[in-house]
């Protein structure tokens, strides 16, 4: 297996959102099976279907490129909407359907959504980088708007009226003039309707201003809300087939093990279990978990493997400094540094963390007259088309990707490894099988978020204006890299290494490692020049909209006072920061226990601003869901290895933050309808943890460069 991710799947990839790949080498003779659809929705879809099945790549997707391949009318008037997008419970479903139903003037209950089913929906790319809003929320409303307006001209071509005659609401279309209406299913039954859908996507389409909108903009809410709170709705891992096997997949000892030798015979042994070898893949199928544990387990017994040396955690960040491609940069500002009235340098560790979803990876595959098709939980539909397609070397068209509503990705779902595993294991089986990863192994064969190591350094003249900033990532990424600070003359390089560790796009990417470092270091910079925090943020800040949010925040907070105060154990803190076009701070209070190395955020105040808010209810839970996971790489999780082997696959001793862990919630979005709506599923988490190390240092005196941030890491400040 090769785990290196191609050039043009990374470049393909939306907004830099990569991850490495796992490449299977199957051999070329192979048996196929019918393909069987499920019970799916049935509607002429062709017009977007060969298109989207066409480019089959993992990246930002063609879109649709009919009005059918976006909009569907039904006789009786329900409205649905096919997008490549999905839901894992960042509200895009609901969302979405608030684009088509106020594009469309119909209650959102007169709207569904298709979504990521690759047979019947068009390719709009990785959900992925937070674009569902700001990409995709418009291509619905253009598409929606494009079907009302043919709709309207189909009315008015009855009436022999104009379309500026006539009026939409609630999906009927009325001419006050001659008080004649119809209503969007009246239209539907004609067929004339589907017949107009069919031509090509305009560009001029005008949408609803934002000051006219009914229905963006207000707390819908979620629109299957009922299904999740009854159980009803069904996961992958709650997926079933007929006849239906149960597959297990042999995992190497360590990482980097290479597989020499493995007999089958004692697994093919028991009652109904089907056993493969194909290269070093080697997996098992039977008719019940507890079986398909029992054949891998006698498989494993027999196999014999070849290690090889492995770094651990514990010497991560030295193999990652050595390993960086090229070298490390050198400051070239010595100009600045020889004639600064202060300099500073530091470095910052960030550790391997996993997302850790509620629902592991889970895929369902299905082979039927050489075409397959797989049920799973992928945050990119196309791109595990075309990983399926290109694995088993099949056309695009005898492939079929569905995706239900799943539990959790957070970036950690873009490759396609599990839906491969379950493909081959049903085509050797000649039965559906259902490969779902245990915890342990999403823990340890999923890939990671990028450990960093982060090199800063800057100047300050006699006034506390910085002269120069020097800011080197190794391994974890350029995300947010540069820094929106007035800097004098400055240089942000992202630089690669050769990562121990399979690693790939998390909430925000390398922006939680990079705002860690920069407000954490601009917090030391303000201590050196002997200035508030807050003000020597704003004296190097000339952007309005992040300006806007940290002055709304500190007001929140009641910055200026509580920052005077002085508390045994108790500190404050502030962060800001920007990236995907949406802006953050937030400031904190800690309580810090010294005997029991425990720091615990009592109190966070945040600010979140991604231009006009569509769904504010949806919105704040984002928000909420972005701090309370930013709490456990900030304070707790990461990724303990040795050996080659995990330390802490399981939740027991990887701890993600608990009930009892979340601080009271002060949070306030700004609302800026004057602005295009950016996402809001990843910034608000950028901020939390700077923001609680800076305020460690407040109540101690001492700096904390590590995430996670702990205690007994202080360095005297």
């Amino acid at each position: 297996m090769n785990t290196n991710a191609s050039t043009d799947e990374i470049m393909a990839l939306d907004a830099g959102e990569t991850a490495d790949s796992v490449e299977f080498d199957f051999a070329m003779d192979r048996r196929c099976f019918v393909q069987v659809l499920g019970a799916g929705l049935v509607i002429a879809v062709s017009h977007g279907t060969a298109l989207a099945q066409g480019r089959g790549g993992r990246g930002g997707g063609g879109g649709a490129r009919t009005v059918a391949a976006r909009i569907h009318l039904s006789n009786d008037g329900v409205i649905t909407v096919l997008t490549g997008k999905v839901e894992m419970g960042q509200g895009a479903r609901t969302e979405l359907t608030q684009a088509a139903a106020e594009e469309m003037r119909v209650p959102v209950s007169q709207v569904q959504l298709v979504m990521g089913d690759t047979g019947l929906v068009p390719d709009d790319g990785t959900t992925a980088g937070s674009r569902t809003t700001p990409a995709t929320v418009p291509a619905v409303r253009q598409g929606a708007a494009a079907a009302r307006k043919l709709l309207l001209e189909l009315a008015a071509k009855k009436w022999n009226a104009e379309p500026a005659a006539l009026e939409v609401r609630d999906g009927k279309i009325s001419h006050a003039a001659s008080q004649r209406a119809l209503s969007y299913a009246d239209l539907a039954k004609s067929g004339e309707a589907a017949e107009s859908f069919k031509q090509s996507m305009p560009s001029d389409i005008t949408v609803t201003a934002v000051e006219q909108w009914r229905v963006m903009g207000t707390s819908v809410p979620r629109i299957n809300r009922r299904d999740l709170v009854t159980g009803a709705h069904k996961f992958p891992s709650d997926h079933t087939r007929p006849g239906m096997l149960y597959g297990k997949v042999l995992r190497p000892p360590s990482y980097g093990a290479k597989l020499v030798s493995v007999d089958l015979g004692p697994a093919k042994a028991l009652q109904g279990v089907v056993a493969v070898q194909d290269g070093s893949f080697v997996g098992v199928a039977a008719p019940t978990t507890l079986r398909a544990e029992q054949a891998l387990k006698a498989v494993a017994e027999t196999a014999k493997w070849e290690t090889s040396p492995h770094p651990s955690s514990k010497e991560v960040f030295d193999y990652l400094r050595k390993g960086a491609q090229g070298g490390v940069p050198q400051n070239s500002f010595t100009d600045e540094l020889a004639q600064a009235a202060k300099r500073l340098r530091a470095t910052y560790h960030v550790a391997y963390v996993q997302h850790a979803p509620m629902e592991t990876r889970t895929a369902l595959a299905e082979w039927n007259d050489g075409k397959l098709t797989v049920w799973t939980g992928t945050q990119a539909p196309f791109g595990y088309h075309s990983e399926l397609a290109r694995t088993f070397r099949l056309p695009n068209e005898n492939v079929r990707v569905i995706v239900p509503d799943f539990g959790g990705g957070f970036g950690g779902k873009h490759t396609g490894e599990c839906a491969i595993e379950a493909a081959r294991l049903a085509q050797a089986a000649g039965k559906p099988v259902l490969v779902r990863w245990t915890r342990e192994e999403e823990f340890t064969w999923a890939y990671f978020r990028p450990a960093a190591v982060i090199d800063v350094e800057a100047s300050l003249d006699a006034t506390g204006k910085l002269t120069s900033w020097h800011f080197i990532n190794i391994n974890s990424g350029g995300a947010a890299v540069d820094t929106p600070y007035r800097a004098g003359k400055a240089r942000c390089r992202f630089v690669g290494s050769n990562p121990p560790l399979r690693q790939g796009s998390y909430r925000t990417l390398a922006a939680t490692a990079n705002n860690f470092a920069r407000e954490s270091f601009m917090d030391e910079l303000a201590a050196a020049s002997g200035a508030d925090p807050l003000d020597f943020r704003l004296a190097h800040s000339e952007h309005p909209r992040l300006r806007a949010v940290l002055e709304e925040a500190a007001k929140h907070f009641n910055w200026r006072e509580r920052v005077k105060q002085e508390r045994t154990g108790l500190g404050v803190g502030l962060a800001c920061g920007t990236e995907k076009g949406s802006y953050v701070a937030a400031c904190v209070e800690v309580a810090v226990d010294h005997e029991q190395d425990k720091i615990t955020v009592g109190r966070v105040c945040e600010v979140f601003e991604c231009g006009a808010v569509v769904n504010p209810d949806n919105l704040l839970a984002q928000v909420q869901g972005c701090i309370i996971m930013g709490l456990g790489p900030a304070l707790r999780e990461e990724m303990r290895f040795a050996e080659g082997q995990m330390r802490n696959a399981v939740f027991s001793r990887y701890l993600v933050p608990r009930l009892a862990d979340v601080p009271e919630l002060d949070i306030h979005l700004l609302n800026r309808p004057d602005l295009a709506s950016a996402g809001g599923g990843e910034t608000p988490i950028i901020a939390i943890a700077p923001a609680i190390a800076n305020a460690v240092f407040h109540a101690t005196g001492r700096r904390i460069r590590e995430m996670p941030i702990r205690l007994r890491a202080a360095a005297d400040g």
